[in-house]
């Protein structure tokens, strides 16, 4: 990617089209997956540090991997 702007899973699946007869499709899904998971506790980590969470006063916090788990079944 260019201006630094950093690459969303989606965009990275776009890319991979032309290498599922290569490496698979489940494969490249479970990189997507992966990439998603970890742009969403980056944005929870980022809610964290500014506050946000706190700001709201968000009853029983779950940690990143509890709520995950709860949310995609993974």
């Amino acid at each position: 990617m260019t201006n630094n702007k950093q690459q969303t899973a989606v965009e990275w699946f776009i890319e991979q089209l032309p290498l599922i007869q290569q490496e698979g499709l489940r494969d490249i899904i479970e990189q997507a997956k992966e990439m998603d998971k970890e742009q969403k506790r980056k944005d929870c980590n980022y809610w964290e540090q500014m506050g946000v969470l706190k700001a709201l006063k968000v009853p029983n916090r779950k940690t990143f991997e509890q709520y995950y788990t709860e949310t995609y079944k993974q």
